[in-house]
């Protein structure tokens, strides 16, 4: 029982909800499309974090588009309010979305960043388990929110550990290896750490919104939040991927890269007849 179930809805309070949550998949929707048509700017070597990225857009696309009819059918409106119909809504299903997508961006990182060989498989084997069991640990917490007896506080701590944990794995992975990127590159990879950093956050607090603020508008609060944070860190964080793994490309000489670059100068790439643009027009067989 989520405690999206315990309330009845002004209007406004439905309506929004139902919004924010068509607007999620109309995002993802719209990141897939995205990802797909900007694979080939990417060098072989590095577009696997723009199939990934495709992955994980359509895997949130159907979680919110179940959500969104989850919530449309919990409730009917009876003249004057939007009251329970007799169907629960339920945040688990974002739970198993989640079991698929967290180890799957945080895969992407890997890529990006240029990891390879056995220190590639030592970090996904730690990022897989330690995403997973922040994930479910989370899970079985959230069955406890209305009550909020201790269940819901301990499995959110131990949730809470591996949430920290994997945050400064990500620190780790980024910040230790910005020598192996451009220096074009570098600043990118920067505020994917920080967008990691603030979007991540923002699942703690919709977590513990039923403490916070247990009402509709709390109800409305927590889905606003836990869709921010989907969008910010799927498709901005999968966007921001994508520009370090062109600029990656273009610094390595693969055509379709460089000619993005030119298009859009940065990184000193301002001239078709220099170096790069001639490594570009001989790379584009590659």
């Amino acid at each position: 029982m989520n405690f999206e179930n315990l309330f009845s809805y002004n209007v406004d309070q439905y309506t929004l909800v139902s919004h924010v949550l068509s607007l999620g998949f109309a995002v993802m929707a719209a990141g897939l499309v995205y990802f797909l048509v900007t694979a080939g700017s990417i060098a072989p070597r590095y577009r696997l974090t723009s199939v990934l990225s495709a992955v994980v857009m359509v895997s949130a696309f159907f979680e919110l588009l179940l959500l969104y009819q989850r919530w449309v059918g919990a409730f009917r409106w009876d003249g004057s309010a939007f009251v329970q119909s007799g169907t629960l809504f339920s945040n688990g299903y974002r739970y198993v979305n989640w079991s698929i997508d967290v180890p799957v961006l945080l895969i992407q990182l890997l890529v990006v960043m240029g990891i390879t060989g056995r220190r590639f498989h030592q970090i996904w084997a730690a990022f897989v388990a330690g995403g997973l069991a922040m994930i479910y640990t989370g899970y079985a917490g959230q069955f406890h929110e209305v009550e909020r007896s201790a269940p819901f506080w301990v499995w959110g701590l131990v949730s809470t550990a591996f949430f920290l944990l994997l945050l400064a794995l990500v620190a780790w992975v980024i910040f230790g290896n910005l020598a192996r990127l451009p220096e074009s590159a570098r600043g990118v990879a920067r505020a994917v750490w920080w967008l990691v950093l603030v979007s991540w956050m923002l699942y703690p607090g919709a977590y513990l919104m039923p403490a916070m603020w247990d009402s509709a508008d709390g109800v409305v609060a927590r889905q606003v939040t836990y869709t921010l944070a989907d969008i910010t860190s799927k498709v901005v964080y999968g966007v921001l991927l994508g520009v370090i793994a062109r600029k990656v490309s273009a610094a390595e000489g693969f055509g379709h890269a460089v000619d993005d670059e030119v298009a859009l100068p940065r990184g000193g790439i301002t001239d078709r007849g220099g170096p790069a643009g001639r490594r570009g027009r001989a790379g584009h067989g590659r």
